[in-house]
């Protein structure tokens, strides 16, 4: 048990490290002004996410045009002081399953505030392990996972 537990950590911690560097780089492009909402829209944005995480983690193309699994939310702020902290779930309870309701794909403009946050239901493999490292349960009877989540918060260069 203790050797699928090693196994499992690990190859979550390198799922989550593979979104983390999706979003900077993505944020990066967005950033700079690679990436817009004019040149470039929701269902090319998360293949172009998808293609970032490929190494390990497969989108089909259902996925980039329906999320199932993977969740990309894409937003402009007024202030660095309006950037959402904390991961929205269905309820209060501590193991809830994320809401989704409010993300959006709408990246600002040269020099606004933007956030990019993903949300990745990581499928825990091992039977024995995914009660002691899943931290969502959702209520709908679905099996548990580990959420990964990864934010970039950034303000964009004032690119012409």
């Amino acid at each position: 048990m203790v050797v699928f537990a090693i196994i499992e950590t690990f190859i979550a911690f390198a799922g989550e490290e593979l979104v983390s560097n999706a979003v900077d780089t993505l944020g990066r492009k967005i950033r700079t002004g690679q990436i817009t909402a004019t040149n470039t829209d929701r269902t090319a944005f998360r293949t172009a996410f998808c293609k970032e995480i490929s190494i390990l983690i497969t989108c089909s193309a259902t996925e980039a045009a329906t999320p199932s699994k993977l969740f990309v939310d894409v937003q402009k702020f007024a202030t660095f002081a309006a950037i959402p902290t904390t991961i929205p779930k269905k309820s209060t309870a501590a193991n809830a399953d994320i809401d989704t309701s409010g993300f959006q794909y709408a990246p600002g403009g040269a020099g606004t505030i933007n956030m990019v946050r993903a949300y990745y239901k990581w499928q825990v493999i091992t039977d024995l392990i995914r009660p002691y490292i899943s931290n969502v349960k959702p209520t709908d009877g679905s099996s548990a996972y580990f959420l990964i989540v990864a934010t970039a918060a950034f303000q964009n260069e004032q690119y012409p």
